[in-house]
């Protein structure tokens, strides 16, 4: 297996411990060309892990903090009459960079967020009729505060389609909390993190992980999976085709991170819950009832075993 990721992942644990996963999944996401959602209480590290990212990565990163008053021209970038030169020259927004950390996403106006949808999906930006192309490394991570904290509303299906996952840090438990307070009584752990690769190094990397291949029968699982969350009496429309093209790119991400040329079962399981849960609307009455997403598409999974030990996969 190509050693960068390896060393990326070195260099994320140096600052978020404990969170091993999350880090493989985050690491997937983004060279799997996906943007990633980062939902959590404030203080857990989702700020500290996206500069940390961008860093080990090489990125040229910005951070926009996404207020009721921030504007669409704050990410798109804006036109002004430059009296020198007698014409209309670009500013450019956040947008114009490698990797944008949106911070607190679900505090801003839907205006704002609909700007920023249009840059995550089409990797351009258009600003009095003229069109602006992103970075071809250009990838989002967003972070929101949960659902009902103060000062927030809910996102939109529309823009959390956009998401290639979304993911949970959560507090650390105790050991990692207590290596966490012992690291950084005199030092932050992430002046010491180090660039590993080189932008030249993330287009071989995503050249190998487009060579992974995903044999008919894995497409099939996809297929079961995506069919039963949409026949679940639970839900409501199931999952997005962009959804079930997200598992099978991020799948063949993780498998090339495991150190395989093609999916296995595994791969889809691990990345059905990041990928898929933010993804799946319940109907009022399961909600009433307590479930979640996450809990449906795990029954989803027991629901539809697929055996390893097949030669033939």
């Amino acid at each position: 297996m190509n050693s960068i990721p390896v060393k990326i992942k070195e260099q994320l644990t140096k600052v978020i411990v404990g969170k091993d996963d999350n880090i493989e999944m985050l690491i997937a996401a983004v060279l799997a060309g996906g943007h990633v959602l980062l939902e959590d209480t404030p203080g857990t590290g989702k700020t500290t892990l996206a500069l940390a990212l961008s860093k080990c990565m090489g990125l040229k990163f910005r951070r926009l903090q996404m207020t009721p008053d921030t504007t669409a021209s704050d990410i798109t970038g804006y036109s002004a009459y430059d009296e020198g030169k007698g014409e209309f020259v670009y500013h450019d927004g956040a947008a114009m960079t490698d990797l944008l950390l949106a911070d607190e996403l679900n505090r801003t106006s839907g205006r704002t967020q609909a700007a920023l949808l249009e840059a995550m999906e089409e990797r351009k930006l258009t600003v009095d009729g003229v069109t602006h192309e992103l970075s071809k490394n250009f990838a989002v991570i967003a972070t929101q505060n949960p659902s009902g904290t103060a000062g927030t509303s809910a996102i939109p299906l529309s823009q959390l389609d956009r998401f290639m996952v979304r993911l949970r840090l959560g507090a650390p438990d105790r050991e990692a909390l207590k290596k966490l307070l012992t690291d950084r009584i005199l030092t932050d752990p992430l002046d010491d993190t180090e660039q590993v690769c080189s932008a030249e190094d993330l287009d071989g990397l995503r050249a190998d992980i487009n060579k992974v291949t995903v044999k008919e029968e894995i497409m099939d699982y996809i297929c079961d999976m995506m069919q039963s969350a949409a026949e679940c009496s639970d839900t409501e429309g199931g999952i997005s085709p962009r959804g079930a093209l997200a598992l099978c790119r991020i799948a063949k991400a993780g498998a090339f991170l495991d150190g395989r040329d093609h999916v296995v079962p595994k791969d889809i399981r691990t990345c059905l819950i990041p990928v898929c849960a933010h993804r799946l609307v319940l109907t009022r009455e399961a909600k009433a009832a307590g479930k979640t997403p996450e809990g449906i598409l795990d029954d989803i999974i027991k629901k539809l075993p697929y055996p390893e030990n097949r030669e033939d996969i």
